[in-house]
């Protein structure tokens, strides 16, 4: 079977004796058939180009999706925690309170249940932020007064009410501190 390269294609004579296509030349319906072509290449690059940016769109959509995941992993048991930092704040007020002789069975319990809910806290990467002594900065530290002393320098953390606790590298709760300040 022999084949062929080349199509013979030829128009007859009569093909354009309609009225439809009269009056119409071979190089009008060439030029029609080329603005076609142009029209259909430039569909095809917005066609092109609407694609890519659906892509990108999807792309940033499954990046987004994945932070909010790993951020609700991260952080969405942060409110659980906070109601729980209340009862820890309690707890540590009565084993400041219980009296020393004794040591009876409600205040070892006390303590007990103390240091539970801190072994629970450190398995969800809560820790407790270390206050006094160090400088005051108000991320960190929400100052509630302030003393005038010569035996601390200016600016440094002196009391503690009541601790404040990091959630892995957010906070969680800030210090409520006094601060000393310089002698006038």
């Amino acid at each position: 079977m022999e084949r062929k390269d080349t199509v013979d294609i030829s128009i007859p004579e009569n093909v354009f004796d309609t009225e439809a296509t009269a009056g119409i030349t071979i190089p009008e319906i060439e030029l029609s058939m080329e603005e076609k072509l142009v029209a259909k290449e430039k569909e095809a690059r917005e066609n092109w180009d609407r694609f890519l940016r659906e892509r990108a769109d999807l792309e940033n959509y499954r990046k987004r999706v994945g932070r909010e995941k790993e951020e609700l992993l991260n952080y969405g048991n942060k409110s659980l925690l906070e109601e729980i930092l209340p009862i820890i704040d309690n707890l540590e007020r009565a084993l400041a309170h219980a009296p020393d002789d004794g040591q009876g069975a409600v205040v070892e319990g006390i303590r007990m249940t103390h240091a539970m809910l801190l072994t629970a806290l450190k398995k969800f990467n809560v820790t407790p932020i270390e206050a006094v002594g160090t400088p005051f900065d108000s991320a960190f530290h929400q100052a509630m007064a302030q003393i005038p002393t010569d035996k601390h320098e200016p600016n440094t953390v002196v009391e503690e009410y009541q601790k404040g606790y990091m959630l892995k590298e957010r906070l969680l709760r800030p210090s409520m501190v006094t601060v000393a300040v310089a002698l006038n």
